[in-house]
């Protein structure tokens, strides 16, 4: 018996001495006025003893890992008629009555404690299992912890980066509010040096005339990326007509020996600067290498 099952055996034990001793004294000294003493003692080893035996084997399956519920019925019965007998000796006892019936339930009890002790032996682990059970709670916890942990840096870390590029984009739209502020200005400026009578006579003198007694206007430079307009659009090429298509096609096939073939036909036909469909330009080779 290792020390964890001495916690719950050496209670259950006292409290089972205790109740038979008690149980004894009271069938001698209850029944022992109707009958002779040792009758009486008699009686109580009686009840004290179908006790002991039904205990001892609860106690001998137990260790065999079994269980029988006629054994533990009649256990429970022996420790039903001794708290019987108690009750029964408080109620019809003339002094210390309440005394004797708060002793009443300590052979339940001590039944009671039994059935806790063979409850711990059947869940009761080794010494390697409950390390190991240690182990794996502890490496869990671990785990835990070292999750929190990175959890709590990449959050860090996102902050930080949050935090830097809303710096950047405020610095970035500060210079931008600036630039803009000083273009207004320097807008404004050219609008006034234009729109005045004498600084618009000083700027224009200084322009071509485009015909004699007419001073051009100084216009005020465009502000933005410009990009110039082709007045003139390309005409498109006329298409060719499928007899045409065909001497072409027939042409640059037979152009080397052997003749090429589709693909390379088709690039030189279009390098030549020839325009056709791949519709029509795959019709007029069939056509021809029929």
């Amino acid at each position: 018996m290792n020390a964890r099952t001495t916690k719950t055996v050496l209670p259950a034990v006292a409290m089972t001495a205790v109740s038979m001793v008690l149980t004894l004294a009271v069938v001698v000294m209850w029944l022992g006025t109707a009958m002779p003493w040792p009758v009486a003692l008699v009686v109580g080893l009686g009840i004290d003893g179908g006790w002991l035996a039904t205990l001892a084997y609860e106690r001998r399956l137990a260790a065999q890992g079994d269980h029988s519920h006629a054994v533990t019925g009649v256990g429970w019965s022996f420790g039903l008629i001794a708290a019987g007998v108690l009750i029964a000796h408080a109620l019809t006892a003339e002094e210390s009555a309440g005394a004797w019936l708060a002793v009443a339930w300590l052979p339940i009890a001590a039944k009671s404690l039994w059935l806790v002790h063979g409850l711990w032996e059947r869940t009761a682990l080794t010494p390697n299992a409950l390390g190991a059970i240690r182990g794996i709670q502890q490496e869990a916890r671990d785990e835990a912890a070292v999750a929190r942990a990175r959890l709590r840096a990449e959050a860090t870390t996102e902050e930080t980066r949050l935090t830097a590029v809303t710096q950047a984009g405020a610095r970035v739209a500060r210079v931008q509010a600036k630039t803009a502020q000083t273009l207004s200005r320097a807008w404004s400026t050219l609008e006034t040096a234009r729109d005045g009578e004498d600084t618009g006579r000083a700027l224009t003198s200084v322009t071509n005339r485009v015909t004699p007694d007419v001073t051009p206007r100084w216009q005020l430079p465009v502000w933005g990326p410009t990009e110039p307009v082709s007045p003139f659009s390309l005409d498109a090429a006329p298409a060719l007509t499928d007899e045409a298509l065909d001497v072409l096609v027939d042409e640059i096939r037979h152009s080397e020996t052997p003749a090429l073939s589709y693909r390379e036909m088709a690039t030189r036909f279009r390098a030549a600067g020839h325009s056709a469909s791949e519709v029509r330009l795959r019709a007029a080779w069939k056509r021809v290498a029929a």
